[in-house]
């Protein structure tokens, strides 16, 4: 018997020799405004194996406006974001934080988020054979910037003020408890993300990353384990440098892209972690041929594969041309036929 898309997942994590590559695509709104047919022919030809469930709060934190639209939105915590394009999402330009001792009251921490209903979650669970993960996602390093505001936040990582350590220390207790809500249910897995590097380097010094969010992610980490549950991190830019700490830390699965680092780079990690993805959203989707797809999708698999340990992940965002998206499956259903 074929395994299911949960039992392929967990085979690939685990380094257990999986029949193929688990698939996964994201896609930004901005697909569907401009390749609806086209995503939708890809989503038929090359279903997901890893899928998704909402919380069915009790309670809805408040937002005003379209995250994805042009124009402004505000978001659970309170920050305001500015979009010039639609089918992305924009920045904050006027951050609600402009000083740690008499600003951390504007921030509206969404507790909201903590009323899932665990019935209907282990409901969805059950309904489908999909690996699932959780519809939430801490990101501590992320929303700090939203808040306080990018070149802001640098400055205060070096010498952090106490009002900004009580900020963060009640910021990663909510992202606790919402993680302990949700490894409490019957998901498949967790996941967290935050965006570290630049086309070069880490967007802070690797000191300073250990120090400050190696802690948050070990905690993270350990709660996802102690009920059993998978947990997984999204990093856009270089990365290299807390590979080792995050595989350290126990991490099952890392979106990161490995095309900017340079596949023989990270390929010293091939059979420690799993590779979520990522196709080269850069160059190869929006530029290549599908000639060129084939052999980046193959070199991946040379690589990086080592009996599991690769998800046949992309994005589908602004620029990438669909043939190219639909050749990634294409290709990654190749190697293994």
């Amino acid at each position: 018997m074929a395994a299911t898309s949960r039992e392929l997942v967990l085979q690939t994590l685990n380094f257990e020799n999986p029949a193929r590559a688990p698939r996964q695509l994201w896609h930004l709104p901005w697909a569907t405004l401009h390749h609806e047919r086209e995503l939708r022919e890809i989503q038929e030809r090359f279903p997901d194996d890893i899928g998704g469930v909402p919380g069915f709060l009790a309670e809805t934190p408040k937002t005003e406006g379209d995250p994805h639209g042009v124009g402004t939105f505000v978001d659970e915590w309170g920050s305001v974001f500015t979009n010039l394009q639609a089918g992305v999402i924009g920045e904050v330009k006027d951050p609600l934080i402009k000083d740690w001792e008499n600003d951390t009251a504007k921030v509206h921490i969404p507790r909201e988020w903590l009323t899932i209903d665990p019935g209907r979650v282990n409901r969805a669970c059950a309904e489908s054979d999909k690996f699932i993960m959780a519809g939430c996602c801490p990101r501590p390093f992320e929303q700090l910037q939203f808040l306080r505001g990018t070149a802001n936040l640098y400055m205060d990582l070096m010498d952090p003020s106490p009002s900004m350590a009580a900020f963060v220390k009640e910021m990663h207790a909510f992202y606790c408890a919402l993680l302990e809500k949700w490894v409490a249910t019957d998901v498949d897995a967790v996941m967290f993300m935050d965006d570290w590097g630049t086309q070069q380097s880490l967007l802070i010094s690797p000191a300073v990353w250990r120090e400050t969010f190696k802690p948050l992610y070990r905690d993270y980490i350990q709660i996802a384990h102690g009920a059993g549950k998978k947990i997984f991190m999204h990093s856009d830019g270089y990365t290299l440098d807390i590979y080792p700490d995050l595989i350290e830390l126990g991490l099952d699965a890392f979106n990161s892209q490995i095309f900017c680092m340079g596949i023989d780079r990270v390929a010293e990690f091939a059979g420690r972690i799993t590779f979520w993805g990522e196709m080269d959203r850069q160059h190869i989707l929006p530029e290549a041929s599908l000639e060129e797809v084939d052999a980046a999708v193959r070199e991946v698999h040379e690589k990086l594969w080592k009996n599991g340990g690769c998800i046949a992940q992309c994005e589908f965002g602004p620029g990438a041309k669909p043939g190219n998206v639909r050749q990634v499956y294409a290709s990654w259903e190749a190697v293994f036929s």
